[in-house]
């Protein structure tokens, strides 16, 4: 048996907590690499990661069928994804400082999307 991550009620508005939680965590790197907080910077940073989850979300049923198991796979699969098609569009190595980057993108989108969903069931009760 799953356990689900949002009420039925809740289900529509998971692909937006989704997105608030990734680009949050786009905004703070930008924030905390004095970047500006641009369409450029958002379009560099926090589109390939979104793009990632939702290519994940969309095979995993992530929507259809919110449960913890299927977050899990998203994320695993789609933070990942996301990261290679930014490091492969910037021209990046795929080196140690992308490994440090995937591990660190990892642990903090995981951390904000739970958030954003928690945050998002809380308002919606």
């Amino acid at each position: 048996m799953e356990v689900h991550v949002a009420a039925p009620s809740d289900r529509r508005l998971l692909p937006a907590a989704d997105a608030l939680g990734i680009v949050a965590f786009a905004t703070l790197g930008l924030f905390l690499h004095d970047e500006a907080l641009s369409p450029a910077g958002y379009a560099r940073d926090a589109l390939p990661v979104l793009a990632g989850w939702y290519a994940a979300a969309l095979a995993f049923g992530a929507y259809r069928r919110p449960s913890w198991r299927t977050l899990l796979a998203t994320w695993i699969v789609g933070v990942p994804a996301g990261v290679l098609a930014r490091a492969l569009v910037l021209g990046r190595d795929l080196d140690g400082d992308q490994a440090v980057f995937l591990g660190i993108t990892l642990a903090f989108t995981l951390l904000f999307v739970v958030a954003a969903r928690a945050a998002t069931r809380a308002l919606v009760r």
